[in-house]
């Protein structure tokens, strides 16, 4: 049974989410031969200044305003 995990930021929306999981999905049954039935995906949101990229957090990132919702930690 394959176990897929998959870290988000924040912000994808519950249809972005079903998508991928059925493409993800379609991807195991085809690749590993896998049955639908037991592809397991599980979401984690990770919040986004726990993440960088390029040494910039996700959470200060100009670019990914589109993508994600600034949740903070709460740290200031």
């Amino acid at each position: 049974m394959p176990n897929i995990r998959v870290e988000l930021l924040p912000g994808r929306s519950v249809d972005q989410r079903r998508a991928f999981a059925q493409a993800v999905t379609d991807a195991a049954v085809d690749a590993l031969g896998a049955r639908r039935q037991d592809v397991r995906i599980m979401f984690e949101e990770v919040a986004a200044d726990f993440v960088a990229n390029g040494g910039v957090l996700a959470s200060e990132d100009d670019s990914r305003a589109a993508q994600v919702t600034k949740v903070t930690s709460g740290e200031s």
